[in-house]
């Protein structure tokens, strides 16, 4: 061994590698950062997610281990995915939802109806941002990390990950959308996390979020969910 090669493994850990091992574990500094992340869509949507990727950067995690897994295919994924997306918000609204009691019409999102100066902002910064982007990289990228490191990547560990983000998930929406909004998030979230336990991948994810929420987004603008919520029950 050189002697540059013996100094370069007797190296000290930089500043820089202490703040990533904090960063990645569960002390006053990884907790903090939790936190912050948490809350991070009080700033702005979607600072949460945005605040992930700095942590990502921050602590040194592999994208992969957020979920970021080069694509197989682009294209194919983001087919798959927004067919599975548009597919599912169509059982929900027409079969699921209804069998719950729930109505048909989402009041709190109804004056999108016909509304054209406002959809097409609402579609980008909500809907492709906000939830495509932004709660994908949130709830089943950087919260199935932190959560792998303190349950293990077990078959159990992995299916009490998915209830735990999927609750955490549908408890998201209860401010704006109800009982209703969360009973919907919880079993798309099921779905969801399901699919990102069985192959780690989240660009699928993002793509199915937004085409569901998009989907969801027209049934409103077009005025048409009380028609495709009488579709199988009348």
């Amino acid at each position: 061994m050189t002697a540059d090669a013996a100094s370069a493994t007797e190296r000290p850990p930089s500043i820089r590698d202490g703040l990533a091992a904090d960063l990645r574990g569960f002390g006053v500094i990884g907790i903090a950062a939790i936190l912050a992340i948490l809350f991070g869509n009080i700033l702005f949507v979607p600072g949460s997610a945005v605040l992930v990727l700095v942590w990502r950067w921050l602590s040194k995690t592999p994208w992969r281990e957020i979920g970021y897994a080069r694509p197989w295919s682009w294209t194919l994924e983001a087919l798959i995915g927004a067919v599975c997306g548009v597919a599912f918000k169509f059982a929900m609204k027409a079969v699921v939802m209804p069998l719950l009691g729930a109505e048909p019409v989402n009041h709190t999102f109804h004056y999108l109806a016909h509304n054209q100066a406002e959809i097409l902002p609402f579609a980008f910064y909500a809907v492709i941002l906000g939830a495509g982007f932004g709660e994908e990289t949130v709830f089943r990228g950087w919260l199935f990390e932190r959560l792998g490191k303190i349950f293990g990547s077990s078959a159990g560990a992995k299916a009490l990950i998915v209830l735990v983000t999927s609750a955490l998930f549908a408890a998201a929406h209860y401010s704006m959308q109800g009982i209703a909004g969360v009973e919907q998030s919880f079993i798309f979230g099921l779905a969801l996390g399901t699919a990102m336990a069985l192959t780690g991948r989240i660009w699928p994810l993002m793509w199915a979020h937004a085409a569901f929420d998009l989907t969801a987004l027209a049934m409103i603008y077009y005025d048409c969910e009380t028609t495709i919520a009488h579709l199988v029950f009348k």
